[in-house]
């Protein structure tokens, strides 16, 4: 993934996402659901109900970007089991974890 420079920070939606979605259907969730706005840089990250797959946007200043993983073995940890609706900040080195298989909680 390319880190952008400067202060960003990293927002999950905790509660598990349609990963059908695209730019538009996930950026409506980013300022609907999750109360962000799309334009500061931040990145927003969605787990799929079976923690198989994650979608991570973001909008570098000219457009937006959308990062895709799915894992063909195993979940992706279940570290932000919150209430859904809840919005949970994370550190860039905990996504880094979080998306190579580690269980670190944030």
């Amino acid at each position: 993934m390319i880190w952008p420079r400067g202060r960003m920070r990293v927002w999950v939606r905790a509660a598990p996402t349609d990963l059908r979605k695209g730019y538009m259907g996930l950026s409506a969730l980013v300022m609907s659901e999750m109360g962000h706005d799309l334009l500061e840089g931040d990145l927003f990250v969605f787990v799929s109900k079976h923690r198989k797959s994650v979608k991570i946007l973001r909008w570098d200043g000219t457009g937006l970007c959308l990062y895709c993983k799915r894992i063909s073995r195993g979940r992706f940890a279940a570290v932000w089991r919150r209430a859904a609706g809840e919005v949970v900040a994370i550190s860039r080195a905990d996504l880094l974890l979080f998306l190579d298989g580690h269980k670190r909680a944030p």
